[in-house]
């Protein structure tokens, strides 16, 4: 098994340059694709969702320029018609990618069109229902190869009528609405008329769908949102803009704010400020709470540890940042007294079942946890045990959040087996983690 050995480093600087965000990058592939026009997006994540998203699009026609050191890529946009009616589509473990590429190829199937979409084992695992429920309910025509509820599936072409609002759970993933949401107006600029989505029960991860709703108007369809039970998708054709700058990625700055506030710091973070799209910018805020010296700048975040040496736990709804609380669950090895998170049930159905993985390998430290359905929280112990391995379960954030362990005056030398699984959103972390100043 490949692994990295990290040094325990009391005190870490610096300076960070965020990559791209990945849940950006792969919603403005995707528009770009659907758009009339072409697009060039600069500041592109190159990392294997990405990957996955721009060798899904290329098996469906869309062309794309070669993707530039810097980030820059062209997409001629198909404007919702794919030239190529069948298809096996990859789409790995890349959950955004699957989701919204299944419905758009649901809506988008003509007849005589048929398309298969699977992945590794593990998407295998991930609950995807709730969207076929969803989009069977208009006509589309959606078979399981396997096992019902999961992929792979078989997309044919159907007779998509939208008559009625459609029903969609909004409680197991946001990126079902996400995939509902940028799919429907190939639908409704056909038929002339809107259509609505009705969410059931409570929605998760609300800042993923601000993101979607801010870039799907950013490509010429503006949708009305009353609260967040109802969305209505106008009959609207998606425009290319021209050019479309992606954003760092909110979800990656977490590490490095989290850093100084263990390390010391300051760490400043660019690529990301307060007025990003992203909701995970608001990782800074659960920082503060629990001590951190938190300053922004138009396109940064600066972070420093707390002025009294202490961070405090927190309880604290992570609805709104599930990604980045993960984050949180490691800083809170670091702080006095016991922080609980909840609202965090989205974490069972992602990458592995993160809630029971965060739980096993934070007890390795020496924490105490407890673990339920939608919470966990970490008491820390007096000392943190040294030189654990850390397993990451393929599942990139794992790997990136414990490498925090080793930071810190009460930090420790830590293993992290299976490093190269951050591939998946930031192939360079390691690397960039490394670059920290130490003194």
């Amino acid at each position: 098994m490949e692994y990295i050995d990290l040094k325990h480093r009391p005190h870490v600087g610096g300076n960070v340059r965020l990559p791209g965000s990945k849940s950006i990058s792969n919603r403005a592939l995707l528009l770009a694709a659907l758009a009339k026009g072409t697009t060039t997006l600069t500041g592109l994540l190159d990392s294997d969702d990405t990957q996955v998203m721009r060798g899904a699009l290329a098996a469906l026609g869309v062309s794309c320029s070669p993707l530039s050191p810097s980030g820059e890529l062209s997409v001629v946009g198909c404007a919702g018609e794919f030239s190529v009616p069948e298809a096996e589509i990859f789409v790995g473990n890349a959950g955004t990618a699957a989701r919204s590429l299944v419905a758009t190829l649901a809506l988008a199937a003509r007849s005589g069109a048929r398309y298969g979409v699977d992945g590794v084992p593990r998407m295998r695992e991930r609950p995807i229902g709730d969207l076929v429920d969803a989009l069977q309910q208009i006509g589309a025509v959606i078979g399981y190869q396997q096992n019902p509820g999961f992929p792979p599936l078989t997309i044919s072409g159907g007779a998509i009528r939208i008559n009625q609002p459609i029903p969609i759970r909004g409680d197991v993933s946001s990126q079902f609405l996400t995939g509902l949401l940028m799919a429907l107006p190939m639908v409704t600029s056909r038929e002339g008329k809107p259509a609505t989505i009705e969410v059931l029960g409570e929605l998760i991860s609300k800042p993923y769908i601000e993101i979607t709703l801010a870039m799907m108007a950013q490509f010429g369809v503006r949708v009305e949102r009353y609260g967040w039970h109802r969305f209505i998708v106008p009959p609207a054709h998606y425009v290319s803009p021209g050019s479309y700058a992606v954003e760092g990625d909110a979800s990656s700055a977490s590490y490095f704010i989290a850093a100084a506030a263990i390390g010391g710091g300051p760490v400043r973070v660019d690529g990301v400020g307060p007025n990003a799209l992203q909701g995970d910018v608001k990782f800074a805020d659960a920082m503060a709470q629990m001590g951190a010296q938190i300053s922004h700048e138009e396109n940064s975040i600066i972070a420093r540890a707390p002025l009294s040496g202490k961070l405090y736990a927190i309880q604290a709804d992570m609805n709104h940042i599930p990604d980045a609380a993960m984050t949180l669950a490691v800083a809170a090895l670091f702080a006095e007294g016991t922080t609980k998170l909840t609202n965090i049930a989205s974490w069972r159905v992602k990458e592995t079942d993160r809630i029971a993985a965060m739980a096993k390998e934070l007890r390795k430290l020496g924490a105490t946890v407890e673990e339920g359905a939608d919470y966990i929280a970490i008491t820390p112990p007096a000392h943190l045990t040294a030189n654990a391995a850390i397993d990451t379960y393929d599942d990139h954030r794992i790997a990136m959040c414990f490498s925090l362990a080793s930071l810190g005056e009460r930090g420790v030398p830590v293993r992290i087996n299976d490093p190269q699984c951050v591939n998946k959103t930031f192939p360079t972390y390691f690397d960039v983690f490394d670059s920290l100043q130490t003194s």
